[in-house]
């Protein structure tokens, strides 16, 4: 398999009773498919997976994956700051069909350079599907170094890493170092276009769950060398990347899919809706972008 393009980082649509609502996240998922997409990315932290049980976590994964029915790839996340956690977690994520796994670095515990690289290697030693680290130091409390990534990459099941570090010249210094087989995608839509012309192949999208199509399109530019028309694509685009963080992410992106009437605006709890005055600004933005 290519890890190569647009991998939406799923949203997870609730009922207001709490539960998952699975008709809305099938939809979704065929919206996802329909926009061209190269991938999806269900329990990451876009899909608020510290909130569901290890239950709920499988049956959103096995869900996507029966919408997907192979037409398009299945990365699961199933970390956790627990090692023998991710590893069941990421066993059951495999018995399920995943292509792949996201494993996030362990968070709150900030362990090592070695405590992580025991971590990831045991997790990719105990099943048979493809590793992808998710380095994103904001949330986990940690970077894991290029030295640490570089030992990373020689496992065999260990073949990309999700960057979120936001990071450029640690960036770099890794896609140069690195071996041909190793991917570096970007974790952070509005930096997707300079990751890629540093020799990344691509971004995990919060904001293709609103517009896969465009998504893809931008990001095709800029792994297809059209630089002038990748640019554009960046900057129209760039306000609407912003916007996803007027508070924390998801809110706001299940924000922008309730007014595409796609889902419900429930969160699970410390997730909350958007303030009012929030609201109105995000809808002015995607409204002066015509979207």
């Amino acid at each position: 398999m290519e890890y190569k393009g647009v991998f939406t980082a799923l949203v997870t649509p609730f009922n207001k009773d709490d539960s998952i609502d699975e008709k809305a996240l099938q939809d979704l998922v065929e919206f996802q498919i329909q926009g061209g997409v190269a991938g999806v990315l269900p329990m990451g932290t876009t899909g608020e997976s510290p909130t569901l049980s290890h239950g709920e976590h499988i049956r959103v994964i096995e869900l996507v994956i029966e919408q997907c029915q192979g037409r398009i790839s299945v990365i699961a996340g199933s970390g956790s700051n627990c090692t023998q956690e991710a590893v069941e977690m990421t066993r059951q994520a495999m018995e399920c069909g995943a292509d792949a796994s996201l494993q996030v670095a362990p968070y709150y515990n900030k362990p090592t350079q070695e405590g992580f690289r025991r971590h990831f290697s045991t997790i990719a030693d105990s099943v048979d599907i493809p590793i992808i680290v998710y380095n994103i130091p904001g949330r986990s409390g940690k970077n894991i170094e290029n030295t640490t990534m570089l030992k990373l990459a020689e496992h065999p099941n260990i073949i990309g890493v999700k960057e979120a570090s936001g990071d450029i010249p640690q960036v770099m210094d890794l896609i140069m170092k690195k071996p041909d087989d190793f991917v570096v995608l970007s974790g952070d839509d509005n930096l997707a276009l300079a990751m890629i012309l540093l020799g990344g192949t691509g971004v995990f999208s919060v904001a293709s769950n609103y517009i896969p199509g465009k998504m893809k399109e931008f990001v095709d530019k800029a792994l297809e060398g059209n630089l002038e028309e990748a640019r554009k694509d960046h900057y129209r685009l760039l306000p609407l990347f912003k916007a996803l963080f007027l508070e924390t992410n998801p809110i706001p992106v299940k924000y922008a899919m309730v007014l595409k009437g796609m889902m419900k605006e429930y969160y699970r709890l410390p997730m909350c809706p958007m303030s009012d005055e929030n609201k109105q600004k995000f809808s002015g933005i995607i409204k002066e972008l015509g979207l």
